[in-house]
């Protein structure tokens, strides 16, 4: 288990995002958060390639900083759908656009993960679809009223009330959530030699 093998080992989140804070409460791990403070830009690269870029930026931006012997862990996620990659939005209005085009189709939710420790780094990622119900103006401006959209990529929250809007999930809740907790097993399995 990830909070076994993590246990004796000083651990750095290099994000500032409250649900892979609670994902890591979840998993036992007690990390300290530093945030990254990195650009993530939007290019026409693919959406899986420009999410682990961003993963791995965030966890290089803290961890020379840190000794060698800390885990360093940054992640980043991006909603695609028809491979334009859709932000936090900045305005209600971009986030209504968000959601009106997530409506009643299916999109992508990449989030990638990097791990340094000891000067060697894994970078990978997973991909989750999620298809939306097909929402009334009234369900938007409703959702958009709780504030719940903004600091989110793709304008909704899987974990709050965003949750009503979802029909079906191929693949990990909790990379839709900001970190997929299966890759990250796996890496650390593969950084410390553990075996699955």
């Amino acid at each position: 288990m990830i909070h076994n093998t993590l246990h004796n080992i000083k651990v750095v989140l290099a994000s500032a995002s409250p649900r892979r804070k609670q994902i890591f409460e979840l998993l036992g791990i007690n990390a300290l958060i530093v945030p990254a403070n990195v650009s993530e830009p939007i290019t026409t690269e693919k959406p899986y390639i420009q999410v682990k870029a961003h993963a791995l930026n965030k966890a290089l931006a803290i961890a020379k900083f840190m000794d060698p012997a800390t885990l360093v862990v940054g992640s980043d996620t991006i909603v695609a759908i028809d491979n334009q990659v859709l932000g936090k939005p900045a305005t209600r209005r971009q986030a209504t656009e968000h959601l009106q085009q997530l409506s009643g189709r299916t999109h992508n939710v990449y989030s990638a993960i990097c791990i340094i420790y000891n000067n060697r780094r894994l970078v990978d990622y997973a991909r989750t679809s999620v298809t939306f119900a097909t929402l009334s103006e009234s369900d938007i401006k409703n959702y958009l009223d709780t504030k719940e959209p903004f600091d989110k990529a793709g304008a909704y929250g899987v974990q709050g009330y965003g949750s009503q809007f979802i029909e079906k999930i191929n693949g990990c809740y909790f990379n839709v959530m900001g970190f997929p907790v299966r890759l990250f097993h796996d890496m650390i399995n593969e950084m410390f030699g553990e075996s699955s």
